[in-house]
């Protein structure tokens, strides 16, 4: 994989990851749908997925970047897996709507699954990380992928603060803690 091809791929990851940002951010704010604890937790797993790309545009790829997402992956999916335990007895109408007939907790178990699926297969191209060839200049599309997720990642950070306040989050959250009178 020659390192222009391999910062496009980098930046396709991040705006899939912005994909998912952007979406549980519109589902919060149309559907009204506040994001519970777990939500949360999966939020910043998909975030922390985001870095290992952002490190690879900026420094070269690496397998230590590789395996950071890796690691966000595997995480993200065991606070998801939690959450569909949570609501897998019949008669539970889980939490939240449902997009296609799952809950955002299931889409997002699939979506860890995937890209720890993906990262494993990206780690098989050892040509990557021969390291004699120096990272190239990150392009406008590689760049604004990783500002979109920065900008996307503040606006989140922004929204739980007033979801949460500075105690814990509410179990089931009906209410923005900062925003009442």
């Amino acid at each position: 994989m020659t390192p222009a091809r391999a910062v496009t791929l980098n930046a396709l990851s991040l705006y899939g990851v912005a994909a998912v940002l952007a979406a549980a951010f519109a589902a919060q704010f149309m559907l009204n749908e506040l994001p519970c604890p777990l939500c949360l937790l999966q939020r910043i797993m998909f975030t922390a997925l985001a870095i290992g790309p952002i490190l690879n545009i900026r420094f070269g790829p690496r397998p230590s970047h590789y395996a950071l997402s890796l690691l966000a992956a595997l995480i993200g999916a065991m606070v998801s897996t939690r959450q569909v335990l949570l609501h897998i007895m019949p008669g539970d109408p889980g939490y939240g709507s449902a997009i296609l007939g799952y809950h955002y907790y299931t889409w997002a178990l699939l979506g860890f699954v995937a890209a720890t699926a993906l990262l494993s297969i990206i780690l098989l191209f050892d040509r990557q990380f021969d390291g004699t060839r120096p990272a190239p200049p990150a392009s406008a599309f590689a760049r604004t992928a990783v500002w979109l997720v920065i900008a996307l990642t503040a606006l989140n950070v922004v929204s739980t603060l007033l979801e949460c306040g500075l105690g814990a989050c509410a179990d089931n959250p009906v209410v923005y803690e900062l925003l009442k009178r």
